[in-house]
C-alpha cells in the first residue's frame, strides 16, 4: 500500500488518512494471528516504551504492556504519583526528558494539549491512550472488531446511543467519516458533539462517501449493522450522575432497543467499563439510589449473542501493538 508511519504520533485520527487508518488495521490483524500461532515477536527488540498515565485503566494499560512485550519491547509504567509532570515540572520539560531515554511514549490523560506538547517536545512518537476530547486507539479495536465480523467497513451502518459529545463519540466520528460508514450519532441534543467536531466530521464524509446522521430519536436504530455504547458518566463527571440518567433512561440499550434495529445480524459493542448490573461498587450504588438495576446497556443484551464486547476488547491490544508497530517497529521482524 505505500503506507509509511515510521516516526509518526497518533493524537487523533484527524491526522490520519483512510489508507492509514486500513494499513493499521491490517497489520493488526496480522499480528493477532501471529499470537495466535505462539509467535513471539522482536519487532520491537531494545525499545523503551514509556506508558504515561494521569487517568485509571484497565485495558488501556494491559494493552500497551502486553503489545510491548510480546515484540520484545520493554515497557515502564508511570503513574501520576511517579513523575513530577505539570506540578513541579513542565509538561514541555518532562517531554523533552522522556524522549531522550524512551523510543515511544504512550499518555492517557485529561487534556488533549498534555498530549499534544509531548509529541511536540519528545521528539519521540506519542500515542494517545485517552483524553477528555479524544479515544484514537479505542476506536482502531472497534473498527478492527467490526471488520472481522462483517468483512469490510465501508457502508456499514453503524449507530451510537447514549453520551454523545464523549471522547468516543468524538473518535467515533471521525473514524466513521474516514472509512466510509453510515453513522448514526442517538442522543438528547444537549448531549451532542460540539460544532468544531461536526463540521470536521462533514468535511471528512465528504471525501469519503459516509453518510453522517444526528438524532434525538432511538428509532433511529432501524437496520443498523452495529450499536455501540459507552457509560453515561465519563471520569471527572461523577456529581452528573443524577443529571445523565434523566437524560439519557430513554437511551438504554435494551431488548426492546434490538428489536427495533430489526436485524439478526446486528452486533453490539461497548469500549468498557459498563454499568450493565449491580456486581460493582458503582452498580450498587446506582441501584440504591435511583433504582436501575442497569444504566447505558441491560445485562441481558451485555451478555448475549449479540454481544462483542470482549472480542474488542481483545482488539485494543492487538491494534495498539500494530500502532507501535508500525511507528518505532522493524516491520521486516513480522513475520507472514
Amino acid at each position: 500500500m505505500g503506507v509509511n508511519l515510521k516516526g509518526r504520533s497518533l493524537l487523533t485520527l484527524l491526522d490520519y488518512s483512510s489508507e492509514e487508518i486500513n494499513y493499521l488495521l491490517e497489520l493488526a490483524a496480522k499480528l493477532k494471528e501471529k499470537k495466535r500461532k505462539g509467535i513471539q515477536g522482536t519487532s520491537l527488540k531494545g525499545k523503551n516504551i514509556a506508558i504515561l498515565f494521569e487517568k485509571t485503566s484497565t485495558r488501556t494499560r494491559v494493552s500497551f504492556v502486553v503489545a510491548a512485550r510480546d515484540e520484545g519491547g520493554m515497557p515502564e509504567f508511570l503513574g501520576k504519583n511517579d513523575l513530577q509532570l505539570g506540578d513541579k515540572e513542565s509538561v514541555k520539560d518532562t517531554a523533552r526528558v522522556l524522549g531522550r531515554l524512551f523510543d515511544g511514549i504512550a499518555f492517557r490523560g485529561f487534556e488533549q494539549k498534555t498530549v499534544e506538547l509531548l509529541a511536540e517536545y519528545s521528539g519521540v512518537p506519542v500515542w494517545n491512550g485517552l483524553t477528555d476530547q479524544y479515544h484514537p486507539t479505542q476506536v482502531l479495536a472497534d473498527f478492527l472488531t467490526v471488520k472481522e465480523e462483517f468483512g469490510y467497513l465501508e457502508g456499514i451502518k453503524f449507530a451510537y446511543i447514549g453520551d454523545g459529545r464523549n471522547n468516543v463519540a468524538n473518535s467515533l466520528l471521525i473514524g466513521s467519516a474516514k472509512m466510509g460508514i453510515h453513522f448514526t450519532l442517538i442522543a438528547p441534543k444537549e448531549l451532542w458533539p460540539e460544532s468544531r467536531i461536526v463540521n470536521l466530521v462533514k468535511e471528512e464524509a465528504e471525501k469519503s462517501g459516509a453518510k453522517i446522521n444526528f438524532s434525538t430519536d432511538p428509532d433511529a436504530v432501524y437496520k443498523t449493522d452495529v450499536i455501540y455504547t459507552d457509560v453515561w458518566v465519563s471520569m471527572g463527571e461523577e456529581a452528573k450522575f443524577a443529571e445523565r440518567i434523566k437524560l439519557l433512561q430513554p437511551y438504554q440499550v435494551n431488548t426492546n432497543l434490538i428489536k427495533k434495529a430489526d436485524n439478526d445480524k446486528l452486533i453490539f459493542l461497548h469500549c468498557l467499563p459498563s454499568f450493565h448490573n449491580r456486581e460493582t461498587t458503582i452498580g450498587e450504588k446506582i441501584y440504591q439510589e435511583y433504582g436501575l438495576e442497569a444504566m447505558e446497556v441491560t445485562d441481558e443484551v451485555f451478555e448475549s449473542g449479540y454481544s462483542r464486547v470482549f472480542e474488542e476488547a481483545e482488539n485494543r491490544m492487538h491494534t495498539i501493538k500494530a500502532v507501535m508497530v508500525a511507528s518505532i517497529g522493524d516491520l521486516n521482524a513480522v513475520q507472514d
